[in-house]
């Protein structure tokens, strides 16, 4: 799937989209979100959409410095990291982060090139670029529930993004 973002609220109306048409059984197993894309290009910004479509109405900034920040959503807590500060993928492990791959987790990592070969494979990509007149997002499905995901949210109409 891919989609054109032209404002600020539309990235976020995006992530809300996406929140809104998670697949039944994420609270079952672990899910793993990757938000890639350079500085600036809406990752947060998306971010924060999807957290306030759960529920989420305090501050959700990037955890660029403390690099996980976690919100806990009825049933299901949503971790959201940043790894831009990483030096090396194997600083993950301090963080405690297998404690936090359970059933009932769902990941929004930002930046996951930094933590290649330490991160478990990923349920969805999604992949933010900048462009002169508007962001795109593209999405990609690599697990059974990511693909799921994917058409579920595709299948809405643009205008609902």
């Amino acid at each position: 799937m891919r989609v054109a973002l032209v404002s600020t609220e539309a990235t976020e109306q995006c992530g809300a989209c996406f929140a809104r048409s998670l697949p039944g059984p994420v609270v079952q197993q672990p899910v793993l979100v990757f938000l890639e894309g350079e500085l600036g290009a809406g990752k947060t910004t998306w971010a924060r959409g999807f957290l306030r479509a759960l529920g989420i109405t305090g501050p959700v900034r990037s955890p660029s410095y403390t690099l996980l920040e976690a919100y806990a959503c009825d049933a299901l807590t949503v971790v959201h990291l940043d790894l831009y500060r990483l030096q090396e993928p194997r600083e993950l492990e301090q963080l405690g982060l297998r404690d936090l791959h359970t059933a009932g987790h769902l990941w929004l990592v930002e930046w996951p090139d930094r933590g290649s070969g330490e991160l478990p494979m990923p349920d969805l990509r999604i992949r933010l670029e900048s462009g002169a007149r508007a962001h795109h997002l593209a999405a990609l499905g690599v697990s059974d529930l990511g693909r799921q995901w994917d058409q579920r949210v595709a299948a809405l109409t643009s205008s609902q993004i």
